[in-house]
């Protein structure tokens, strides 16, 4: 086999080049469980030889829903990919509804459904989805149908004559987008959308076979799905965990010691605000020692050479400071990639100061997922910016709308890696692609420009979404996620959402980092009586405008905020109570909802 052209090959280029005793790992209990390369193809052809046996034939469509990731989503999409069926990976964090409208717009014949309540939600949609024959749990429940009752012995000869039919132009899944307005749309992605781009993906990082990768990022999401081919390609060992044992000497992240993980920022953020207020809650000697070595990290650049006292100060607060924090993400870190949000540049900056080296990916799951990435090499990445663009992917600038900074505009991009269209929606297909001088570009609907970087190459620089543009009445445009991101630089700043749209003036919803207030409240011998007593307390609201005060004249006037409300209610991806989230399953925020949630304090800002 040369280099893998479909999806399935990953798998089979593994066992031929660098096969694996423990390819892919899970902890169902207390211990983990392993499954070899081996394991892996033969689980996965008596995957490939029951569907068959239950009649899936070639472009019948199967769903996948859990939420913890696990080997068998893995085995179950290989045995889907090799007998042409389509694979449907659903959010766990949707409602009824929502996989209601999913399964009947795709016509799944079958879904595959892990722990927790999503054996319920997915029956209560079936109800209406004459297409769902059956529904198979990948856990032993009394009285459900256990996905392994359809592992079949016989019939390879005719998994292996379709597998070779099987084209990299072929549809391989059907991916709705969580979108933050709107129905979800099914992108569909073929074969070599995304191997291509895994593959181009892979040669931005120096890799090698059994070394480690932790996976928590929702596997259904095509940024963890993309991660998972290349893994396989460079015969890493991936350990599939939850985000809830991550940390702590107990945690995942110490007993994996991981070379490499995705993530996306937010919890990069927290994991920064959890080692801040560690460092704030300090006294002393202490407290002044950890204090100093962050502040060595503000003149912090990639590829910036220190020399003299200053290179002997940052060899000390290494030893001291940093080392602990390498430490406790296993100590063999040699890449955090992350994705599917902007990543803050003093998060970058923090943690690569440390010898913690984080690079940010950008794409859709239009694009397969990748665009552009942050490299490890010597001018390959700079901070505030993406990377340059991958491998046999094109990007340009249309600033065509003429309502954005100069040199920038949406961009655009062509490439093996772009979507062949959205499912049963052609008019939302023709919506996003635009001919320019005879090349077809897909349209992003993100805003940014391209800069050279330390070495020329061009470096892709994000600055908003094209649809979160504001318009304020006086007819002047704001991008919102620029100044949220600076703010939430801020310690005491755990989220916030700009507001203005036809308004006079640019406001703000924030909610304290509630940890790192209190420790504040200590200090300054305010009573603490929880995050919504403190937010009334006037020491507190002034103390946030005096950060309001430091970050506006980084920003033109009309995009300075004049007023804040702060809020106490942490805005998340999912309630318990089954109320509508405030953020996307990655964790993008959905500002229509928190628009609607806080109109009353909203439209107080402008009385």
């Amino acid at each position: 086999m040369d280099q893998p052209k479909r999806l399935f090959d990953f798998i089979y280029y593994q066992k031929k080049h660098h096969p694996q005793d423990k390819a892919f790992n899970y902890k169902p209990t207390d211990q983990w469980i392993s499954f070899s390369t081996d394991d892996t193809i033969r689980i996965a052809n008596s995957v490939s030889r029951g569907l068959l046996k239950m009649g899936i034939k070639k472009g019948d469509k199967i769903g996948v829903v859990v939420y913890k990731n696990r080997p068998e989503w893995v085995f179950l999409d290989i045995g889907i990919q090799q007998i042409g069926a389509v694979n449907v990976p659903v959010y766990p964090t949707i409602s009824s509804k929502e996989y209601e409208y999913i399964f009947n717009d795709s016509e799944i014949s079958y879904a595959f459904v892990g722990a927790g309540d999503l054996w319920d939600k997915v029956k209560l949609a079936q109800q209406s989805v004459s297409s769902l024959k059956k529904v198979f749990t990948f856990d032993r429940v009394d009285g459900r149908p256990f996905w392994e009752e359809i592992f079949s012995d016989e019939g390879q000869e005719e998994v292996d004559q379709i597998k070779e039919t099987i084209q990299p132009e072929d549809l391989a899944t059907l991916i709705y987008t969580s979108g933050t307005t709107g129905e979800p749309k099914g992108v569909m992605l073929t074969h070599q959308n995304i191997s291509t781009n895994a593959m181009a993906a892979s040669q931005s990082l120096p890799l090698e076979p059994g070394q480690r990768a932790l996976s928590f990022l929702p596997i259904c999401h095509i940024f963890e799905r993309a991660a998972t081919y290349f893994q396989t390609y460079y015969g890493l060992n991936v350990y599939y965990t939850g985000t809830d044992n991550l940390g702590g000497e107990e945690g995942d992240i110490r007993y994996v010691k991981p070379h490499l993980f995705t993530t996306v920022p937010r919890l990069l953020e927290k994991v920064y605000e959890k080692i801040y207020a560690t460092g704030d809650s300090l006294s002393g000697a202490k407290r002044m020692l950890f204090f100093w070595a962050l502040s060595l990290t503000k003149d912090f650049e990639i590829d910036k050479e220190f020399k003299g006292l200053a290179k002997i100060k940052r060899k000390i607060a290494d030893s001291l400071i940093f080392s602990k924090w390498r430490a406790a993400l296993g100590g063999n870190i040699i890449a955090i990639i992350s994705g599917a949000a902007p990543l803050p540049a003093n998060i970058a900056k923090v943690f690569c100061a440390a010898g913690i080296p984080i690079r940010e990916g950008y794409g859709l799951t239009e694009t397969s997922p990748g665009l552009a990435i942050g490299l490890l090499d010597k001018g390959g990445a700079k901070l505030g910016y993406i990377g340059p663009t991958l491998p046999d992917v094109e990007l340009m600038v249309d600033p065509s709308e003429g309502v954005y900074a100069e040199g920038e505009g949406e961009i655009l991009a062509r490439g093996p890696n772009i979507m062949m269209g959205y499912y049963n929606k052609p008019e939302a297909t023709t919506s996003v692609f635009k001919e320019i001088d005879g090349k077809t570009w897909f349209k992003t609907g993100d805003i940014g420009r391209m800069d050279p970087g330390p070495d020329g190459r061009l470096m892709l620089k994000i600055t908003d979404r094209k649809k979160e543009l504001l318009k304020t009445s006086g007819g002047k445009y704001v991008a919102p996620a620029p100044i949220e991101n600076r703010f939430k630089e801020e310690f005491l700043v755990e989220q916030i959402m700009v507001v203005g749209e036809k308004r006079k003036f640019v406001s703000a919803l924030i909610l304290p980092n509630e940890e790192v207030l209190q420790h504040w409240c200590e200090r300054h011998n305010i009573p603490w009586n929880g995050l919504e007593e403190a937010i009334k307390n006037p020491q507190v609201v002034e103390r946030f405008q005096r950060i309001v005060e430091k970050v506006n004249p980084e920003f033109s006037h009309i995009e300075q905020i004049k007023k804040f409300t702060l809020v106490h209610k942490e805005w998340l991806p999912i309630h318990e109570d089954g109320s509508e989230a405030e953020l996307t399953p990655t964790m993008k925020l959905k500002r229509r909802v928190i628009r609607r949630k806080y109109e009353q304090e909203i439209e107080e800002m402008y009385t």
